[in-house]
């Protein structure tokens, strides 16, 4: 709870869409139609978008020597 990581944030965020991608597998299954796996692929694609922006960012931060803790880090500066 007290881990303030971005790469630990994107992590639970991560496991978070995929949750939603099984709930959203299995009522598709139960209903018999395929509504829910197309869902789950779109938010499969939008997690590794994100996911490529996320470490973009923080491989960024890291190089220009800003703290990578989430409190500190609540605006982006140029």
């Amino acid at each position: 709870m007290l881990r303030r990581s971005p790469l630990i944030v994107l992590l639970s965020l991560e496991i978070m869409l995929n949750a939603g991608n099984l709930a959203f597998i299995a009522f598709s299954r139960h209903a018999g139609a395929l509504d829910g796996q197309i869902f789950a692929l779109a938010v499969m694609a939008v997690a590794a978008g994100e996911v490529a922006v996320g470490l973009g960012l923080i491989v960024a931060m890291a190089r220009r020597g800003v703290a990578l803790d989430v409190d500190q880090a609540n605006a982006l500066r140029g």
